[in-house]
């Protein structure tokens, strides 16, 4: 969702979505690409403003237009992956997404020239460095900052359940490294990543954002890489947890959630719900299982009273926010359990050939 569509929190239920993906050789390893598609590229209309340049040469991003609705959103979301498709195919290039590309190392890989993300690698050094992740991020507008920072904080207990629900990025540098999502332990090592603190209203946040500009600490806003944040930019809940999907329906169902999750949240606020006041270290701990465990995981419950099993959690919402494509992702075999079981029935080849995008 572009910065110039939205400046104020004024519109609800509005969607941007922005994907993540790696542009591949004929052997479905990541090859450097920005260059031919987006430098130096003519790509077509569709794709006009909607391509941007990752760490990587081999991350190409895509961002919907401002949806109004989730028709819009799934129409908008299949045009772009098509169009990528057909043009990085013209270009000899493949495309492919998940949490990590399995083959990947980052030392062989060729970096981004643009100043900020030169800047980055200068100030991060090593975890930047070796950043090579891939996500799905989901903007949701909100008519009301206060009301946004409201539901940033309350959406934090369900983040983990996208992460459990997402995650399949099991393969590093082409070792299994034993979680569901290393994405998110390698992504975790950068600053200003993870879920967020609390903010008690919108100028507790804003006062946040200008003290670690001020200080130094960030470039500017964009260098927030929360699990979710406020996007001032957009007027927009952005929620960044799940890893990238190589299946169309799979993100779609991940856009339908988080919508309607948002949403509902909002109307709470309109009805003068107080929230919740989650521990901390619980929703880490929660974030954690879904790291190690995906589809497996179990969570210590909203109340700390025991601990719950996804399904129960993915049945609930599912009852309580009238959706089904969550209850489809966790009818499927998960990510994670996909990848190992291609890697033992025909190797690192196997899996990167599965995680190509079709047109």
């Amino acid at each position: 969702m572009s910065e110039s569509q939205t400046n104020e929190f004024v519109d609800i239920g509005t969607l941007g979505v922005e994907e993540e993906f790696f542009a591949i050789d004929g052997e479905g390893y990541p090859t450097s690409a920005v260059d031919e598609l987006i430098a130096d590229g003519d790509p077509p209309p569709v794709l006009d403003g909607r391509l941007d340049r990752e760490m990587f040469k081999c991350i190409v991003e895509t961002k919907t237009p401002v949806c109004e609705d989730l028709a819009a959103a799934h129409d908008h979301v299949l045009g772009i992956r098509e169009a990528l498709v057909e043009y990085a195919a013209d270009h000899g290039f493949g495309i492919a997404a998940a949490g990590l590309h399995p083959a990947a190392h980052w030392d062989r890989l060729e970096c981004t020239e643009a100043p900020r993300y030169y800047d980055m690698r200068n100030r991060i050094q090593l975890p930047q460095n070796r950043n090579t992740t891939a996500g799905l991020h989901v903007h949701v507008g909100v008519d009301d900052p206060d009301k946004a920072t409201w539901v940033a904080n309350e959406i934090r207990w369900f983040l983990p359940v996208m992460l459990a629900l997402s995650a399949n990025s099991p393969y590093w540098r082409g070792v299994d490294t034993g979680l569901a999502s290393a994405r998110t332990n390698v992504f975790g090592a950068i600053p200003n990543t993870g879920i967020p603190p609390v903010f008690e209203d919108f100028e507790a946040f804003q006062r946040f954002e200008r003290l670690l500009i001020e200080t130094n600490s960030i470039a500017d806003r964009r260098d927030l890489w929360y699990d979710v944040r406020l996007h001032t930019g957009c007027g927009t809940v952005e929620v960044r947890m799940p890893d990238a999907q190589s299946d169309v329906e799979r993100t779609l169902a991940f856009v339908e959630y988080v919508r309607a999750l948002v949403v509902d949240l909002a109307e709470r606020y309109e009805d003068g719900e107080t929230g919740r006041n989650h521990r901390y270290h619980t929703l880490v701990e929660n974030k954690w299982r879904a790291t190690r465990n995906g589809h497996e995981a179990t969570f210590i419950d909203r109340e700390e009273a025991g601990t719950v099993p996804l399904a129960a959690v993915v049945e609930r919402e599912c009852d309580r926010l009238g959706i089904d494509g969550i209850a489809r992702l966790l009818d499927d075999e998960s990510g994670a359990l996909r990848q190992r079981r291609l890697h033992r029935e025909g190797g690192l080849e196997a899996v990167c050939h599965d995680i190509r995008v079709d047109a």
